[in-house]
């Protein structure tokens, strides 16, 4: 694959300056680059290796100035990170090929209704009334059981499992190993205090445009839907409980976990091992700094960190105090002598 720094330009909206015929055939790291592929300068942090990279074009925002004489074509565009994915995109896209057509060891039931152009790997499993929508990829080892429905576009790695009445949109992307619709964390002790099951009759409802990481595990509802709003992106090995609902295009890294009926609102940004208690509601647009535990409501927009979480200010505060604790304790136990 092979593309002119004008032809990617085109492509991008964007404006050239340097040499515009240069020929691409890979991306790299802007520290890491070497002639013939494109790298990009989003974070200020990577600024200087602009001017020492060997790579033979760089994406840059439109007001990028250089300070130095540059060996590198700038490709000036509004957005570098955003043009990057775009670009990732079309790689990805030529890499894997148009794959359609039903391998002959796949296991279909009768019932089950396939659209147009989709992709069925090997040893995959479709049960009763599954419905798959067009231009969808099915990969090899996947299990859909009974009247689980998969919208157009959608991308089911290899070893996925989705249980039986689970909903899942368009363009939704789940990785290697995830679990959808298993049963909820559901037990109720009896008077000798042993623990019985409580049946969990609801479904997993994803919506659209939605990308689960690998080993994610969504349980369903004890009654209705484990709801994942449209656009959220979960990273890789995250727990959702049941009856929880994840708002619009909120996104959360590894290892997260959420406890059940808790409600996510909109635009929230979770980092690495956060854990969220039950039957709490979380406020739009709140970013929550890794390891950090929600243990009850959140009504206001904002950023918290913590254990338990509190806002970033009084995270910071505290931290500071906790550095000092050593030297406050020696002159209290000083003090404390010179009293006696």
């Amino acid at each position: 694959m092979e593309f002119s720094i004008k032809q990617i330009a085109d492509f991008l909206n964007a404006e050239i300056v340097g040499d515009a015929t240069l020929k691409l055939n890979n991306l790299s790291k802007i520290e890491e680059g070497v002639p013939g592929t494109l790298t990009f300068l989003s974070n200020p942090k990577y600024t200087n290796y602009i001017y020492t990279t060997k790579a033979s074009a760089c994406l840059v925002s439109r007001d990028f100035v250089p300070e130095k004489p540059l060996e590198t074509t700038l490709i000036k565009v509004d957005n570098p990170y955003e043009c990057l994915a775009k670009l990732l995109s079309l790689v990805e896209s030529y890499k894997k090929g148009n794959k359609h057509g039903v391998h002959p060891s796949a296991i279909i039931d009768s019932s089950a209704i396939i659209g147009e152009n989709v992709y069925i790997g090997a040893y995959a499993v479709i049960e009763a009334g599954v419905k798959i929508g067009a231009n969808s990829k099915i990969y090899p080892h996947t299990f859909l059981d009974n009247n689980v429905v998969i919208g157009e576009n959608t991308t089911l790695y290899s070893g996925v499992k989705v249980y039986d009445g689970c909903v899942i949109g368009k363009n939704c992307i789940l990785h290697s190993g995830a679990v959808i619709g298993a049963d909820g964390f559901g037990f109720a002790p009896d008077a000798q205090g042993v623990y019985n099951k409580i049946p969990q009759i609801g479904n997993v409802l994803i919506e659209d445009d939605v990308e689960v990481g690998a080993n994610t595990t969504i349980d369903r509802a004890t009654m209705g839907s484990t709801i994942i709003r449209k656009g959220v992106k979960l990273d890789n090995q995250i727990q959702i409980a049941h009856n929880v609902e994840v708002g619009t295009n909120t996104v959360m890294a590894a290892q997260s976990g959420v406890a059940g009926s808790t409600k996510i609102g909109e635009s929230c940004m979770v980092g690495g091992q956060c854990g969220f208690a039950g039957h709490i509601n979380i406020a739009p647009k709140c970013g929550f700094g890794a390891k950090s535990g929600i243990h009850n409501t959140i009504k206001e927009s904002g950023y918290y960190q913590g254990y338990p979480a509190m806002t970033v200010g009084q995270f910071r505060r505290l931290s500071v105090i906790q550095k000092q604790l050593p030297d406050i304790v020696k002159k209290v136990y000083e003090i404390d002598k010179k009293i006696k």
